[in-house]
């Protein structure tokens, strides 16, 4: 048997196996193989449905200095904004009319949003929009912070990891972010009972199958409800202006690989995908995601919210843009959702 039946038999493998399994997958036959199994997996717990959630980005000021991010604190041309809790609940407004039932909260590591400024934004939500569920991405806080703003009403926390090798962690960030605290702010999300998000970033600069083998086991012992896999895409204004970007065939690859290692996971076709490839978001789906994030942020704000180069935030990326999107998802065989679309717990009955 070859290593990709025994993955899709028994996912549980050894960091060099699944090494080997990254490997096997750039063949047509085995990245075809990996995409049925997922697609399976994904129609098993969550049919046809591709759930939609409003991205409002409410600022770009962030304290951190990551080599591969557009908004770190050291790029002096970055155009920097902030969202009153008026102008977030004026995008939740205009979300909550186009029908969207999830937002997600995101941000840098901005000082200026305190527990108190943060907990108040979500309670507001949560009080006007008592049926939707709130996600937070806003990095790495205390554990007093997430119960704080659990409390307040967040259902979900995205906290991508990026990498979980420690070497390579140290080749993307400044010597005094560390790897074992991100992880374990994921752990402490887990414990206050939000779902959680984590996530790589893959063909980050340096990146080998071995470090992607170290994120895969990562991934399998955290058990996350969600996870962002999306492409390395370089931002003319970092340490990394000059790296190729990462590869759209291999995040495709992974994403089937996640559906099958975690099959009841909320897994987004990214906006970096989408920016990679025109049809990016349709490969995404045909290769295992089911969630998909139009902005809802302020349209003079889109632009300046510049992860990396090129980044989509107009067109099927807008939410005003829903019946294109929903055009685009139907096309491809898929029922867009405007539900809050929590995480499976077991398969669907028909199934």
């Amino acid at each position: 048997m070859g290593i990709i039946e025994r993955f899709i038999e028994h996912p549980e493998l050894g960091k060099k196996e699944y090494a080997e399994l990254l490997q096997a997958s750039e063949s047509s036959e085995g990245r075809e193989r990996l995409k049925k199994e997922a697609l399976r997996l994904r129609r098993l717990y969550y049919g046809d449905t591709v759930y939609v959630r409003g991205l409002i980005e409410f600022t770009n000021y962030c304290k951190n200095d990551c080599f591969y991010c557009g908004i770190r604190h050291g790029n002096r041309e970055a155009e920097r904004y902030r969202l009153t809790k008026e102008e977030i609940l004026s995008c939740c407004e205009a979300g909550y009319g186009l029908g969207f039932r999830t937002f997600v909260l995101q941000g840098g590591e901005d000082p200026w949003f305190t527990d108190g400024r943060m907990e108040e934004a979500v309670r507001s939500i949560k009080e006007r929009y008592p049926d939707c569920a709130v996600t937070l991405s806003i990095g790495e806080r205390s554990f007093e912070s997430y119960r704080r703003l659990r409390e307040a009403g967040a259902d979900r926390y995205l906290l991508r990891h990026e990498t979980a090798s420690e070497e390579h962690y140290r080749k993307l960030h400044p010597a005094e972010m560390s790897l074992s605290h991100r992880k374990q702010c994921l752990y402490s999300l887990k414990e206050l009972g939000y779902q959680v998000g984590a996530g790589i970033m893959v063909g980050s600069p340096g990146q080998t199958y071995e470090e992607l083998a170290e994120d895969l086991i990562f991934l399998r012992e955290l058990q996350p409800q969600m996870a962002g896999i999306g492409p390395f895409v370089p931002h003319h204004s970092t340490p990394f202006k000059d790296e190729p970007a990462g590869s759209v065939d291999l995040t495709l690859r992974l994403l089937s690989i996640i559906r099958i290692l975690l099959p009841k996971v909320l897994l987004p076709a990214t906006t970096a995908l989408g920016t990679m490839d025109p049809l990016g978001r349709e490969k995404g789906f045909a290769a295992g995601a089911n969630v998909v994030m139009p902005n809802l942020s302020p349209a003079e704000n889109r632009k300046q919210y510049e992860l990396y180069d090129n980044k989509l935030c107009t067109g099927a990326e807008a939410a005003e843009s829903l019946a294109d999107l929903k055009k685009r998802v139907e096309a491809a065989g898929w029922k867009l959702s405007m539900e809050r679309g929590d995480a499976a717990e077991e398969p669907l009955q028909e199934n």
